[in-house]
Parts: C-alpha cells; structure tokens; sequence
C-alpha cells in the first residue's frame, strides 16, 4: 500500500483514470445538480474516490424535459443513422476499455480483470442493437381486395433505465442500446454506490448523439421515485432486488406504465450421476461468480449432488474454490474482489451466521473475513461453501447476493424438482448430465427462464435473458428487448 494510498487517496493509476466531470448529463451538457453531493467511495480500500452528483425531483425534471425533446427529434431519424450512432458509442468505448475497466474495478469492487470483459461485452450488445434498426417493423395482413390492413412499430418517448451496482459499466452501455435503435430517448440512472464508470463513458460518448437522446442522472431513492412516477417517462426498466422491483411496479402502476424487471435470483445447478464430473465441478465454481464476491442473480448458488457422485464433486468443488482469493480488486493478479458495501458485508456475514449457528447446516469452506491487513478497510468475505443443506434452510431460500454456496444431496428425482421450483425466484439453472435425453427432461421441468446444460454462467449476444416468477417481467439481450421499447400501431385502410 502506497503513502498516498494509506493516507486515504487512491493510487495513481485509478486518480488518472477518474472522470473529471461529477455532475449531471442531461440536453447533451452538464449540469450542476440541484440536489447537491454526495461522496463514493471505493469497496476494496475504503477510500474516498470523490463526490458525484445527487439529483433531486427538480434535477429529474429538467432531465426528462430536455430527454422529451430529445426523443421528439430522434424518433425522426432514419434507421440506418440510428445504428451508425451506436456503433459510434461501441468504438469509442473499445478504445477505453483499460480506464473504463479500472474505474468499476475501483467503485463496484469488482477485479479489474473481469471488468475489461464488461466493456468488451456491452460494446458488442451496442453493435448488435445498432444491426437491428431495420427489423423495427410490422406486418401486412392480408384482409380481401380494396384493403390493406399493417401495423407499424413506434417508438415509446423517454426510457428510464436504473442500474444495479454489480455490473455498472456494462449496464449503462448494454441498456442504452436497445430503446435508442427504436427511435427512444434514455435516461441512465446508475447506481448510487458505484456511478464513476457510467460519468467516465458520458465523458468518453456523450457528445456523439444529438442533445437530449442520452442521459444520465445519479442519485437514490429521490431521484429514483421522481424518475418512475414523472408522466413523461413511460417506459421504466431496472435491474436490481426484488423489493426494488415490487417498488418500481406499485410506483407505476397509476400510469399502467411500460415496465421490465431484471430481479434476484436462487439458483439451481443439477449434477447427474452419469455427468462429466470434471466439468461438473469447473461448472459449479464457474456459475456462482466467486470472481465478484458472488454478487449476480445469475449465480447458481444452489448446487444439488446426486448421491453416487456427491463425495467426488464435493471434494473437487472444496478444491477448485481455492484459485479465488479476496484482493485488490485494481490489481491485475486479483482473483476475488469486494463486497459493495458495509451493509452488504453485513448482510452475507449474517446469513453465514444463521446457516451455521441456526439452521445447523456444516461450514465446509471460507465463512471469514480475510485476515490480510491490505484488506483491513475494505468489504471482504472469503469464498463460503456450506453442506448439509436442507431445502427449507434460509440459505437455500433467500438470495444472499454474496459468496455464499449451499450444497444439497439429492436421490429421489421427483423430490429433487420439488426442491429446486420450490423458490420464489426463477431465473436461471443448470444441469449437467451426458444423457442428452435425460438433459432437455430436466431442463424443460426447471422453472426458470435462462437453462445452461453443462456450463453454467456465460451470457451470449442475441439470446433472450430473463426470469420466471419474482425473477422479472420481460426478455433483453435480444430483439425482444427491442421490440419492448415500441409501441405497436394498426393501420386498416380501405382503397
């Protein structure tokens, strides 16, 4: 650690990388906010990264009206223009993945390393919404001579789109794509805790779309409630906890607004006994996302074992968790990275507790925090892999949101579906047999919306995302998503 460093500053490298601007975006300029600062910090040292912007409901509607004006001129340009803008975005980014990936490293927690995949990966969702501007279109149905009925795509006015902490450069870039192909302005509200990444990509593109299309305001739960509830803002999209998204739907519902919800997760991975248990065990390491302390909704944190070759995985699980160890996260080596918060730390730290001392589940691995005194002030848990878990245990029901495994034995396969639909939560699973038949069985009987058969993680361009039950409401990542920002209007002539 670094005299600047234990003098509260941020090293050299994340201070250059810093965005200069930590005001508000709106109408193509910044703007100070009338709502004042607030200072971020970052996860993995506990210092202070400087004060951004908190937008309050006056800051919100200055936002919205110049967004509104903006979509009034963009939803006119033509569609090949729409897409030759984006793909203006998706190069300028790729020619700042270092920085853009340094700056989530630093304000989210996450190791820098998996951070320059983020915006690697949002610049080519970016370049395949830009593809898709054409397909904005309807239908003709036939309907008798003198007739011709068609519908047509609109777009829906001014998209608000809020951001969860996790992943907050890659949200930012991913979901402005899709409602700016389909003639949409948007505005960004970024995560309160870690907004720095989505300031740097505004000063990276923002002067590259005509004013007012691309916006962003930072703040909490003010600026949050003003955005859901303003009558010019029909289309809200957030990505975030259940309860979060419970409040964005009651907050909407007066104006029965467009709304799509990205939620929690509780998810399963099945192992088959007749399953490459190699791949198994790379599988169920992979898919709980240890690299970002376990923070995804996507991490299936669930694994069920079938008997016969629950001592194997088990052990090679126990074995391959070690390659993650808490770090830095701006250091390239990091493995592991931070916990967002106090209050997350908190939280994943209780949920340990209850299993263990509680629930009587068997900590088999991690349950502490890092003894490395370069960690001291930052929010670290090791890697916690628990067995002995029953279904009804809190850690096999509840969403941790943290490094947190449970591991459940399985015989009986009837109870073992019973066990893994009986969640709220339906967004992703997993299953890992080499019977091809046995595989699709029990990925049609999974209630979830997103199925991996031997692997688990990986997203891929073009794929439909999103959850069953209290995982969501819609598909993104897809021409659906595109579709979702569009109005559909039909046109009955008579000749």
């Amino acid at each position: 650690m670094t005299d600047q460093t234990a003098a509260g500053m941020p090293d050299p490298a994340v201070a250059a990388a810093l965005p200069k601007e930590r005001d508000l975006f709106y109408d193509g300029a910044w703007h100070e906010p009338k709502g004042g600062y607030v200072e971020t910090i970052s996860p993995g040292t506990g210092e202070s990264l400087g004060r951004v912007a908190e937008a309050n409901r006056d800051d919100v509607e200055a936002a919205v009206s110049a967004a509104h004006e903006g979509y009034l001129a963009w939803r006119n340009v033509k569609p090949l223009d729409r897409g030759r803008f984006l793909k203006q975005i998706a190069a300028r980014m790729r020619a700042h993945v270092d920085e853009l990936a340094l700056l989530d490293a630093a304000n989210c927690g996450n190791p820098v390393s998996a951070m320059k995949r983020d915006v690697t990966d949002a610049a080519d969702y970016i370049d395949y919404f830009a593809g898709l501007t054409t397909e904005v279109k309807g239908v003709v149905t036939p309907m008798g001579p003198g007739i011709v009925n068609m519908t047509v795509r609109e777009p829906l006015g001014v998209c608000v789109r809020i951001l969860a902490y996790n992943h907050p450069l890659m949200f930012a870039a991913m979901k402005l794509a899709a409602p700016i192909a389909a003639g949409n302005s948007v505005i960004i509200k970024p995560p309160p805790q870690a907004p720095l990444s989505c300031i740097r990509l505004f000063e990276i593109v923002g002067d590259i779309l005509p004013p007012g299309v691309l916006n962003f305001v930072t703040g909490g739960l003010e600026a949050g409630v003003a955005l859901t509830e303003h009558p010019l803002t029909p289309s809200i999209s957030l990505i975030g906890s259940v309860p979060s998204g419970k409040a964005v739907a009651r907050s909407t519902a007066e104006q029965l607004k467009h709304v799509g919800l990205e939620l929690g997760g509780k998810n399963a991975l099945i192992v088959y006994p007749d399953a490459d248990l190699e791949k198994a065990i790379t599988g169920a390491v992979k898919g709980m996302n240890f690299t970002w302390c376990g923070q995804s909704c996507g991490s299936t944190s669930r694994l069920f074992i079938h008997e016969d070759a629950y001592d194997e995985v088990l052990l090679g699980v126990l074995q391959a968790v070690k390659h993650f160890k808490p770090g830095i996260p701006t250091k390239i080596e990091t493995t592991m990275g931070a916990l967002i918060s106090q209050e997350q730390k908190d939280k994943v730290l209780r949920y340990i507790d209850i299993a263990e001392n509680e629930d009587g589940a068997t900590l088999a691995y991690g349950g502490n925090v890092p003894d490395d005194p370069a960690l001291a002030n930052g929010f670290y848990v090791e890697p916690t892999i628990f067995t002995d878990v029953t279904p009804q245990m809190r850690i096999a029901q509840e969403e941790v949101f943290g490094p947190v495994l449970s591991v459940l034995k399985w015989r009986d396969e009837e109870a073992l579906f019973d066990a893994v639909n009986g969640v709220t939560y339906g967004l992703t699973g997993s299953v890992f047999s080499t019977n091809l038949a046995k595989a699709h069985l029990a990925a049609e009987r999974i209630e979830a919306g997103y199925i991996w058969v031997n692997d688990a993680g990986p997203h891929y361009v073009g794929v439909p995302f999103g959850g069953y039950k209290q995982s969501g409401l819609g598909r993104e990542e897809h021409i659906d998503e595109l579709f979702s920002f569009t109005e559909t209007k039909n046109i009955h002539i008579t000749l």
